[in-house]
């Protein structure tokens, strides 16, 4: 999945459109990178953004109240979260790791019960009743005795 970059298009009359372009220019920049930062800003404050005039925007700075708010963050804060951000990738990469893993295992599980008969161990080992012949070992230290 890509960065796909959208195309916004709208009307404004004959004189915004001057005025916006006029403030293009005189920030040197083109009409479309002057709606992409506001676009940016837009989203990057979830939609509350304020346009004002610049000298409204030098009179509000010595309020308390600035737009948009600002909140001072603890570095341990921001640390705690970036430590506890890596960590969460980590066990999301374990997570599809293991993920794999247990496919690739049905997979054989599914290959081999095709063409061939599966034999549990446990229903060899639990069937074996006294009447039954006594098992033998193999092997060159074997004891008659016993």
């Amino acid at each position: 999945m890509g960065n796909k970059n959208k195309t916004i298009s709208f009307r404004v009359s004959q004189e915004k459109f001057e005025t916006l372009r006029g403030i293009a220019e005189e920030r040197d920049l083109s009409l479309s990178a002057v709606f992409r930062d506001y676009v940016d800003l837009l989203v990057a404050h979830d939609g509350q953004v304020e346009v004002v005039p610049e000298h409204e925007v030098s009179e509000n700075t010595s309020d308390d109240t600035s737009f948009p708010p600002k909140v001072e963050v603890p570095k341990s804060f921001v640390r705690e979260h970036e430590r506890l951000e890596l960590e969460a990738e980590h066990l999301r990469e374990q997570l599809e790791e293991h993920k794999r893993y247990v496919t690739k295992l049905r997979q054989q599980i599914d290959e081999h019960e095709d063409g061939e008969e599966v034999i549990q161990l446990e229903d060899l080992d639990g069937g074996e009743d006294e009447d039954e012949e006594p098992s033998y070992r193999i092997g060159s230290s074997f004891d008659e005795s016993v």
